[in-house]
């Protein structure tokens, strides 16, 4: 546990290589520090320290109210003064992804690199229809958290209870809206152990983290992605339908020299398979 000089907690884990390179790991919404990561010897392989935390609501970390996106680095950059860390690069997946193009924007001293696996744009991206190509239920859940924080608490309170109580729920929820290709990554029994672990310790206290995440997706970022200069490397799936895959068009756009990798007939959850390869290019 790492506090915060507002006094807050951040559950953080630390994996792999204590030696190595140190790479921040930014999870899913809604996800937790014991996520879906690669097997400690491949990060012994890569010569990889892997850190991960709670982002503020989720697990074992206190929430902070009204936090924008643009807070994860100041989160960061304590949990690196903790562990001692000058340098260090960062990679997100999906909702990871704008938290941590936060990181390389607002901590340019600090982060070296910075990957984003199926992320989002921001809400008010310039040119972007945010919403098209996007699945129904999460168009649904973005627009009534537009509308504001009461009119998406109690639903998202109420699936996350049972979600906490049976994770396979949300799996099981979301497969009518999954691609084939999905649908093979999902079914993949070491993964799902994961995302079982990965939702249970997400919810531990209730859904504060997962409302969080969603207004701060829709509201102002708090910085500008123009201002990312380190190198950043972006991938997507190209029939992702959770983070449409013109978000990450959008981001390469805008972000100066950004490298970005389309995958053909990959989706959302492809971004898993994937993750070695981001890792050893984060840590390069």
């Amino acid at each position: 546990m790492v506090k915060t000089s507002d006094g807050r907690a951040l559950a953080v884990e630390s994996l792999g290589d204590p030696r190595g390179r140190p790479v921040f790991l930014l999870h899913g919404m809604p996800g937790s520090r014991v996520g879906p990561h690669p097997r400690s010897t491949v990060l012994y392989r890569l010569g990889v320290r892997l850190i991960s935390y709670d982002r503020p609501g989720y697990g074992d970390s206190t929430r902070l109210f009204g936090r924008r996106v643009s807070h994860a680095a100041a989160d960061v950059r304590t949990i690196a003064d903790e562990l001692g860390l000058d340098g260090f690069a960062v990679l997100g997946r999906s909702g990871g992804g704008p938290h941590a193009l936060a990181c390389a924007a607002m901590l340019p001293e600090r982060v070296s690199r910075v990957a984003v696996l199926v992320g989002l744009a921001p809400r008010n991206a310039t040119g972007l229809d945010w919403y098209a190509g996007m699945t129904p239920s999460n168009v649904r859940a973005y627009r009534e958290a537009e509308r504001g924080h009461g009119r998406i608490a109690d639903a998202m309170e109420f699936r996350s209870r049972q979600i906490k109580d049976d994770p396979v729920r949300l799996l099981n929820g979301l497969r009518t809206e999954l691609t084939g290709t999905d649908r093979e990554v999902v079914a993949d029994s070491g993964l799902r152990r994961m995302l079982q672990s990965n939702y249970r310790e997400a919810f531990r206290h209730g859904a504060d983290g997962w409302i969080d995440d969603v207004l701060a997706f829709t509201a102002d970022w708090g910085f500008d992605v123009g201002s990312v200069g380190v190198p950043t490397w972006l991938w997507h799936g190209a029939d992702d339908q959770f983070s449409p895959v013109d978000h990450s068009r959008w981001l390469a756009d805008h972000i100066p020299g950004a490298e970005l990798f389309l995958e053909p007939g990959a989706a959302h959850f492809g971004a898993f398979r994937v993750m070695t390869t981001a890792l050893a290019w984060a840590a390069g």
